[in-house]
């Protein structure tokens, strides 16, 4: 997995599969957050994420009130969110 990120989005290739790749993750999104409220993640290939990743980022939303948008590039991801009823939750969108 490999992050870059700009001002207030992150871009994520490779599967997000792993506790350390959580930890790469919540420590990018807290440097975008130190400045912003509202983020933009880009999943270009993964086809699955950890539920840490989904506990995080669900905190952030509901605890936090960060808005959030996900771009997802994997429809198999997409139908996860789905079932998972967080389409809304994250702002669910196909890249």
């Amino acid at each position: 997995m490999q992050i870059t990120s700009t001002h207030n989005s992150l871009s994520i290739t490779g599967n997000i599969k792993s506790i350390h790749d959580f930890q790469e993750i919540k420590t990018s999104l807290e440097k975008i957050l130190t400045q912003e409220k509202s983020v933009s993640i880009n999943l270009i290939d993964s086809l699955s994420i950890t539920s840490s990743v989904i506990g995080y980022l669900n905190k952030l939303v509901l605890k936090d009130k960060i808005e959030l948008k996900i771009n997802v590039g994997e429809t198999q991801l997409i139908e996860l969110f789905k079932d998972l009823n967080l389409t809304s939750v994250f702002n669910i969108t196909k890249l």
